[in-house]
């Protein structure tokens, strides 16, 4: 693709600094490289689906594969504490707030999906099903994910 792997990892799902500046870039010299990233995974995307089962996590995949009735769109979330106390036991998180930093990205996130969806991420209406990993827990919402597929 050309892209660097932790471009594709921070770029692939947030808008480029955040709501105001991806909402004043200016488009008229062509698409910008989040554009052509986008374009990109939008392709992989249903190529992977077209070629055999998989699982996609983020990158709007519920949006791109709309159009297919044999994908499960599930979102799986938990509340602030759950999912701070796990990104500092499992990834080792050293900020003072990781609240704030999961509130940051959460918000890069949901401008990412709506400025390429047009749709409110995490907005049960655009899923089959939504789980809750800090009640049931990770391995739980697995087993159902994959008892559904």
């Amino acid at each position: 693709s050309g892209f660097d792997e932790n471009y594709v990892k921070e770029a692939g799902e947030y808008t480029p600094g955040g709501f105001l500046a991806s909402a004043f870039t200016d488009r008229s010299f062509g698409p910008t490289n989040e554009d052509l990233l986008w374009k990109l995974q939008y392709r992989i995307i249903r190529e992977l689906a077209e070629k055999e089962p998989c699982v996609i996590v983020g990158r709007c995949a519920d949006f791109i594969l709309q159009d297919r009735t044999d994908c499960l769109k599930v979102f799986v979330h938990a509340d602030m504490k759950f999912r701070a106390d796990r990104i500092v036991r499992v990834y080792g998180e050293r900020e003072k707030s990781p609240e704030a930093r999961l509130k940051e990205k959460d918000k890069r996130r949901a401008a990412y999906y709506r400025f390429y969806t047009d749709m409110k991420w995490g907005d049960a209406a655009n899923y089959h099903v939504a789980l809750d990993s800090g009640v049931i827990g990770i391995e739980k919402c697995a087993k159902v994910i994959e008892s559904l597929a």
